[in-house]
Parts: structure tokens; C-alpha cells; sequence
């Protein structure tokens, strides 16, 4: 003979201790606290999406640094940018503030800066715009123009733009300039002014 037992619904079941429901609740308040810290990082960290008159990018860099090589693997061209945007409309690369060097036949690095900077044809051509500066490696002479323009195929630096050659002591000013970084030959042309620093009188004289 068996007996059974049935729970009356009016029993009241047993509460749970209180340390338990506080443990609970304290744990959803720091799960709370998480995520929402999480979303504001992440929505400091967001940054804008890079827009041009040339259309919207498909990819971008920040803090990059990027280097080209010749069909026999040998570097021509190095650019270090806070930024990269390219655009696929035009295949055009942009960068913010450049630093880079143009590597010529004999890889000697002449440096160049500016404001900002295009790559286009393949990184073939690259343009310097607002306060460009073209620094030659051994001579230490410096060219200052507005733009700068460069074609790697023919090693060819130059400006249509006010130009002024700096060496020393020495300063000369142009309209056009123009160097072919292979043959290390540099040429200004068109209402050409310089300024040579006072020589020392001869004593004996």
C-alpha cells in the first residue's frame, strides 16, 4: 500500500535568500554599465567617412605607409600619409600632409613634401599641392613651389607654378621649373631673379 503526497497551491514556496537577489541585481547593473560604456567607445572611435568632389572612396588609410616597386622589384617611389583615400571613379589616390621620397637610378632618396598629394596612373604621376618642397640628396639644394608635378617614367620634377631654388646661402626665383632626377640636372626658366649672399671685401684691396 502506497501513500502520496500532493502540494497544496496555497503553500507558499520558500524565498529565495536575500543575498542572492542582490548578488542578481548588482550583476545586471555592471552588465548595464558595460554596454553602454561600450557603445560610447564606440562611437568615439568612429570616424567619418572620407568624402571627395571625385566621388566616394572604397577604401582608406590612416597613418600609412606605402611603398612602389618597378617591374624588376626595385622601389621607386615611398609616401607616409596621417591618410590615404582613394577613389575608384577616377583611380586617383589622395593624401593629407605626404612625406616621401622619389628614388631615382642611382637610389638616391630626394624628399618631398607638402600639403596634400594625388596619385594617379598607377602611382606613375604624383602631384604636390600647397607648399611643396623637392629636396636634392647630395647638393642639398631645395626647390619651394605651390605644385609640384613628378612622372616616374621619365624621372621627371617640375612646376608651372612660382618656383624658388634654394642652396646655402643662394636664392634664385622662377617661373617654370623643371629637373630630370636620373641625370641630376635641374633647369629654371622664364624671369629668372637671384640673390647671391655679400662676399668679404679682399683685405688687400
Amino acid at each position: 500500500m502506497s501513500t502520496s503526497t500532493r502540494h497544496n497551491p496555497n503553500t507558499p514556496r520558500p524565498r529565495s535568500p536575500w543575498w542572492r537577489r542582490l548578488g542578481l541585481a548588482a550583476l545586471l547593473v555592471v552588465l548595464g554599465g558595460g554596454l553602454a560604456w561600450l557603445d560610447q567607445r564606440g562611437a568615439r572611435e568612429a570616424q567619418p567617412v572620407p568624402t571627395d568632389s571625385a566621388g566616394e572612396p572604397d577604401y582608406y588609410l590612416e597613418e600609412a605607409r606605402m611603398t612602389r616597386f618597378d617591374a624588376q622589384g626595385k622601389a621607386y617611389q615611398r609616401l607616409e600619409s596621417p591618410r590615404l583615400v582613394h577613389t575608384p571613379s577616377d583611380d586617383v589616390i589622395r593624401s593629407e600632409t605626404p612625406h616621401g621620397y622619389l628614388i631615382d637610378g642611382q637610389q638616391r632618396e630626394w624628399q618631398i613634401t607638402g600639403d596634400s598629394g594625388r596619385l594617379s596612373r598607377g602611382g606613375e604621376k604624383l602631384v604636390i599641392d600647397g607648399n611643396a618642397r623637392l629636396v636634392q640628396p647630395e647638393r642639398a639644394w631645395s626647390l619651394e613651389t605651390p605644385t609640384l608635378h613628378y612622372d616616374n617614367r621619365d624621372a621627371h620634377a617640375w612646376s608651372d607654378t612660382t618656383a624658388v631654388l634654394r642652396q646655402h646661402n643662394q636664392q634664385m626665383r622662377g617661373e617654370r621649373f623643371d629637373a630630370w632626377l636620373d641625370e641630376d640636372r635641374m633647369r629654371l626658366t622664364d624671369n629668372v631673379q637671384g640673390r647671391l649672399p655679400p662676399q668679404p671685401e679682399d683685405q688687400g684691396s
